[in-house]
């Protein structure tokens, strides 16, 4: 029989009827599920599905047989996804009922469910929380609207609690706040408060010195609530298992990558970003791999892979091809970028899919900005990946049961790693997921771009030699003494060079600070809001930095020399060859865009000649314009095309999320652009104005 009591609900054969009374006894609470895998098990609970059921008093009213599972989902449907047998025909069914079939007929045991398969929006692991208000109307217990006014606020702690306990795991919670330095309007959120809880199954074949992650990003509402549906139900898997010789951890973090900087700092007893948090109660082994699923939809086309992380870093390559490799044996449809990869390689359409696939990872690279939960991970040196589960492709489509077996696979080939994985690459760049390209093949060719600043910077060393040496050779041997004096006179030396460089720095730390520092001035003496007083105060100074050349050439001495422009361009240039040599080390997508469009008009601006042109060419190659057309081609690539609005709104957002990163996360790509390459492209702008 279907035993559905409020919201909970297993499923017992024939010959467990008996208990299920006692059972249901034993638990009155509506949303506290039976145990199924801890303590005594009834005699119905096998390894197989039984031959014949009872009718599912709850809802349906199924005939006698196997056409109804034991876990409540019928099998047969009307058109409309309606029990065919029920008395109301309003009443929805679960879209996946195929799905537990799916699992019974390819696992030996398959895992039980904790929920009744006829709740509402369309999930059979949904908690009670995210049901609609009509199912009230269906024979169930009404919630209290103080209750849903409370579980609105975030995630079902209490729910989650104990489900995890009743898996037979050590559940723990970790409650954490953070005070944003500005709103972020995106997400509406100032002081984000919010719980995390974690599940721990222990490894019974060895100590817990190692362990694996699953993590599943949750936020109020039904976002990805199959993910924690799928993730209770592997919970419930490896309970049964005996062959784990590393600790699992369950998590759900709240507030996406907040949460999860959160857990991470108070699991591995640091505190980096200033996120308040508990004292962790509970830990496992070293974590050595984790997995951050993310699932859009009950009905799964297509698997989206993501590795981009924190300022750039990439996870072990050997990660991402046992992902691949994995669905390749299971059937799923996979692809990186939101792009399938072609089987012609050897054609031009190919090539050109390839490049733009491969264009998608430069720019989610060059951002700085982690693509997914896994992102914090590879700050701890802990590989790991973030896999979404897309619903765009009709034509495909995958039942939980493949998508089960997959992550099953995974974390089996995961437990049996005797050491971390470092064999294969950590830099590298995909066009696709058969295909990578090496940090040996791409870094020559970033050497050459930085060799052309150094052969311009030796170019400028010989003359600045010639023109010291030209004069005195062509005068005798009296008059060659005055000639050095005056020479000596009107040429530069280097403590001439230190007023323009503190100049172009001082405004990149003004750049730096003052945004966040004066925004509650700014609040008060405009009609602005903190977060656009904080990004319209960047743009200001930002613009503001081009009346330097004005001001730094008051203080130069001998500034209408050629030496004095010649020596300052000959700093400038060796300053940005090794700002990108030094950041392409760490993100080398970041230093990629940078030298692109940096190097060619650093090396050929000068006070001569064309001077309107040099300076549109080092408008067009500042940084913010360099953003400004990173997002144009984002969008070109994605084939999403936008207007010109559309486009600043965009790059408004973009510069307060870049601020946000580094200031709760730690990105160095806000304080990289402030603190060095905005002063440098300022010392080049000081060459071409030079008097």
């Amino acid at each position: 029989m279907c035993l559905a009591r409020g919201w909970g609900a297993v499923g017992i054969g024939e010959q467990g009827g008996a208990q299920a009374g006692q059972l249901a006894t034993l638990h009155p609470h509506p949303s506290v599920a039976v145990r199924s895998r801890v303590g005594a098990v009834p005699a119905g609970w096998g390894p197989r599905v039984p031959v014949s059921w009872r009718r599912c008093p709850s809802l349906c009213s199924d005939p006698v047989g196997p056409s109804h599972p034991p876990w409540g989902s019928c099998r047969t449907r009307t058109a409309g996804g309606h029990c065919p047998g029920s008395s109301s025909a309003s009443t929805p069914h679960s879209a996946s009922s195929a799905t537990w079939q799916g699992w019974a007929g390819s696992w030996a045991w398959p895992p039980r469910p904790l929920l009744c398969a006829h709740i509402c929006r369309r999930t059979p692991w949904a908690p009670p929380w995210w049901r609609s208000s009509s199912c009230s109307a269906r024979g169930r217990s009404p919630t209290p609207a103080s209750s849903l006014a409370t579980r609105r606020r975030g995630i079902p702690v209490a729910w989650l609690e104990k489900t995890m306990w009743n898996l037979g795991l050590e559940v723990y919670k970790q409650p954490f706040s953070r005070t944003l330095p500005f709103p972020d309007e995106k997400r509406e959120r100032y002081m984000v408060k919010g719980t995390n809880v974690y599940g721990i199954l222990r490894a019974p074949r060895a100590a817990s010195t190692e362990s694996l992650v699953l993590s599943v990003p949750c936020s109020t509402g039904q976002h990805n609530s199959q993910a924690v549906g799928l993730m209770l139900a592997l919970a419930s898997y490896f309970r049964g298992q005996i062959y784990w010789a590393k600790d699992i951890i369950f998590l759900v973090n709240e507030h996406d990558l907040i949460g999860m900087e959160a857990w991470l700092e108070a699991y591995h007893d640091v505190n980096v970003t200033e996120v308040l948090s508990s004292g962790m109660l509970g830990r496992a082994g070293a974590i050595q791999a984790a997995v951050s699923l993310e699932l859009s939809s009950d009905v799964i086309t297509s698997f989206d892979v993501a590795v981009e992380g924190l300022n750039g870093q990439l996870p072990n390559l050997d990660l991402v091809n046992l992902f691949y490799a994995f669905c390749q044996k299971n059937g799923l449809l996979c692809t990186i970028q939101g792009k399938l990869q072609r089987t012609d390689w050897d054609t031009l359409p190919s090539y050109v899919h390839s490049l733009q696939t491969l264009l998608l990872m430069v720019l989610k690279q060059g951002s700085g900005r982690p693509q997914g939960d896994h992102g914090l991970f590879l700050r701890y040196h802990i590989e790991a990946i973030t896999v979404r589960g897309i619903n765009s492709f009709r034509q495909y489509k995958y039942d939980m049961g493949t998508v089960g077996k997959t992550l099953e696979g995974m974390f089996r080939k995961l437990n049996n790693l005797l050491e971390r994985l470092h064999q294969s690459y950590f830099f590298y760049l995909l066009p696709s997921l058969a295909r990578f390209v090496s940090i040996g093949v791409y870094m020559p060719a970033f050497g050459f771009l930085i060799l052309i600043l150094v052969l311009k910077a030796l170019d400028l060393w010989m003359k600045l030699s010639k023109c010291d040496a030209g004069p005195e050779e062509q005068l005798c041997d009296g008059d060659r003494s005055a000639a050095h004096a005056a020479a000596e006179e009107s040429r530069p030396g280097l403590l001439t060079l230190v007023p323009p460089l503190l100049i172009c720095h001082a405004t990149g730390l003004t750049l730096y600070f003052l945004p966040v520092l004066g925004q509650h001035v700014a609040t008060q003496h405009f009609p602005v809001s903190e977060s656009e007083a904080v990004v319209l105060t960047v743009i200001a100074i930002y613009v503001a930095g081009l009346a330097l050349p004005h001001n730094t050439h008051r203080v130069l001495t001998g500034c209408g020399s050629e030496r004095g422009w010649m020596t300052l361009k000959l700093l400038s240039l060796l300053y940005l060859a090794m700002l990108l040599g030094c950041i392409a080390l760490i993100n080398f997508s970041l230093g990629f865009l940078l030298a692109v469009t940096m190097v060619p008009v650093a090396a050929i601006v000068q006070p001569k000649g064309p001077k309107f042109l040099y300076a549109m060419l080092l408008v067009l190659v500042t940084p913010a314009v360099t953003l400004l057309l990173s997002i144009v081609l984002y969008q070109e690539l994605i084939e999403y095309p936008i207007s010109a609005l559309e486009c600043w709104q965009l790059f408004l957002q973009a510069v307060s999320e870049g601020l946000l990163d580094h200031y709760l996360y730690g990105s160095i790509v806000f304080p990289f652009i402030a603190l060095f390459v905005y002063p440098c492209w300022l010392l080049l702008w000081n060459v071409l104005f030079w008097k």
